[in-house]
């Protein structure tokens, strides 16, 4: 079985800066690639940003140039640096892990961002 753990959600003013941080662990063989999503209240959940495990990484439309997505594969742990916070960037962001077989989630951690 696979776990993932996400932590560094929370409160930040607009313009401010979050890092979020998901490690797992559990019987984990042939990791193809680590990312985060968001699904925001009334809205379907929506790609933020992948990563491969040989580092090549995706963002949507509306990371690019303000969010960082890097990985320790030692750790089996993905990060994502969200700097210049917008209020639209709020949302509860869920881990995923894919392998050959499935795909994995975590259980989200809450992001808001105040005006």
């Amino acid at each position: 079985q696979v776990r993932l753990v996400e932590s560094g959600g929370g409160l930040v003013q607009a313009g401010g800066s979050l890092r979020l941080s998901c490690a797992a662990s559990g019987s984990i063989f042939s990791i193809n690639a680590m990312g985060w999503y968001r699904q925001a209240p009334g809205k379907q959940r929506e790609l933020v940003a992948t990563i491969t495990s040989g580092g090549s990484t995706n963002y949507a439309d509306s990371s690019k140039g303000r969010f960082t997505i890097s990985r320790d594969n030692a750790k089996n742990t993905v990060y994502l640096q969200m700097n210049s916070l917008k209020p639209e960037d709020t949302a509860v962001y869920y881990c995923n892990l894919q392998t050959l077989a499935r795909s994995y989630w975590g259980q989200g951690t809450q992001v808001t961002v105040s005006s």
